[in-house]
């Protein structure tokens, strides 16, 4: 298994986030390039393929002060900040990944999904 050098840990949660990630990538390939890959990938990946993240689907949001927010009762309506048809943000553990329209589940039209139509690049830190 490859090791990996511990640098100096960068100030922003979201730049942590990138270089774990960009590690995390660089030891997957690795791996991958080995000739023995085949049997040691399928156990290394399963563990991190079994670790839980938070997926939000952010349809819109909107400001108001506290005094709006304690009048909303059952039937307000709060109006955000996007219009039908707009894509929604796809985050996962608080860092937009992708943007996505919603539609209706052809295999149970009672619920509704998400369908990718771009996929965010991860900026890489300096």
């Amino acid at each position: 298994m490859a090791k990996t050098k511990v640098e100096a840990e960068p100030d922003q949660p979201d730049e942590q986030l990138d270089r774990a990630i960009e590690e995390l990538r660089g030891v997957l390939r690795e791996e991958e390039r080995r000739p023995d890959a085949t049997l040691q990938s399928s156990g290394n990946s399963s563990i991190i393929m079994t670790i839980p993240v938070d997926v939000q689907i952010i349809l819109g949001s909107t400001e108001m002060p506290v005094s709006e927010l304690m009048a909303l009762q059952k039937g307000s309506t709060v109006a955000l900040n996007r219009r039908i048809g707009e894509p929604v943000d796809v985050v996962v553990n608080g860092r937009k990944i992708a943007r996505g329209e919603i539609t209706v589940l052809e295999s149970d039209p009672t619920r509704f999904g998400i369908r990718l139509t771009e996929i965010i690049a991860a900026t890489k830190s300096a």
